[in-house]
C-alpha cells in the first residue's frame, strides 16, 4: 500500500511505502495561478538500461503538463536510484505504479488522474490504465513489439501516443501498425527526423504534448 502520509502543498522529494520497500518520489507544482485540478503521474524507461525518473524525455514530459497547471508526480522503480527492490520486468514496476497511484487518490480525491511513460514507462503506465479512472494516457516511444501490448485493452479516456520515425530502440513501423490495429480512436502521432530519446528535439516534443492534450484539461 501506499503511504498515508498528506500530499505536499510545494515542490518537494519524498518517499513512499512502495509494495518491496520505499520509492523515491518527486512531487512538483505548478504556478499557483494556473494550476488545475488534476495529477499526472510519469514513468520513467527501463530500470536496466539506466532509466531513472530524471530522464530527459521523462523531465520534458513533466515540465510541459506543469507548464498547463497539472502537478506531477515523478518516482524510480524498484531498484532504481534510492527506491529500495529489484527489478521484475513489468509485473513489480506496475505494482510500484499502482502504489504511487493509490497515495495520489486518497490524498486527492477531487483531483483528475493522469499516467504518461516512455518506453518500457509507456508499458508500464498501459498496464495500469487497465484498471484506473484515468482521465489522459501519454505513450511515448511504446516498445510494442518488446511486451505484450497486444494483450492490453486500450484506455478508456483520450490517449496521445507519439513516435520518432528514426528510433533505433523502437521500431517505427512496428508501434504505426499496432496504432493502427486499435479498435478504437487514438491520437497517434509520428515524429519526424527524431530517434528514440528525441535528441535536438525535446522542445518540439514539449509543444507537441501540451498542443494535443490542452483540450482534456480539468
Amino acid at each position: 500500500m501506499a503511504d498515508a502520509q498528506p500530499f505536499p502543498s510545494e515542490s518537494t522529494e519524498l518517499f513512499l511505502d512502495g509494495p518491496t520497500g520505499r520509492l523515491e518520489t518527486l512531487i512538483e507544482l505548478p504556478e499557483a495561478d494556473i494550476a488545475r485540478p488534476g495529477v499526472a503521474v510519469l514513468c520513467h524507461p527501463h530500470p536496466l538500461h539506466g532509466g531513472t525518473m530524471r530522464n530527459k524525455v521523462v523531465t520534458i514530459m513533466e515540465r510541459a503538463l506543469r507548464e498547463l497547471g497539472l502537478t506531477t508526480v515523478r518516482f524510480n522503480f524498484r531498484g532504481v536510484g534510492e527506491s529500495e527492490g529489484t527489478f521484475d520486468d513489468g509485473e513489480g514496476e506496475t505494482d510500484d505504479l499502482n502504489a504511487v497511484v493509490s497515495w495520489v487518490r486518497e490524498s486527492c480525491p477531487d483531483t483528475d488522474l493522469w499516467l504518461a511513460g516512455f518506453s518500457f514507462g509507456a508499458y508500464i503506465s498501459l498496464r495500469a490504465a487497465q484498471d484506473l479512472p484515468v482521465r489522459q494516457l501519454i505513450s511515448i516511444a511504446p516498445p510494442v513489439e518488446r511486451y505484450g501490448f497486444e494483450k492490453l485493452m486500450p484506455p478508456n479516456c483520450p490517449w496521445l501516443v507519439v513516435q520518432g520515425d528514426e528510433d533505433d530502440v523502437v521500431s517505427p513501423e512496428a508501434v504505426q501498425g499496432w496504432a493502427d490495429s486499435m479498435d478504437q480512436p487514438l491520437d497517434f502521432i509520428m515524429m519526424e527526423g527524431t530517434g528514440h530519446f528525441f535528441h535536438r528535439r525535446l522542445m518540439d516534443l514539449r509543444g507537441l504534448i501540451k498542443n494535443h492534450v490542452q483540450p482534456n484539461l480539468p
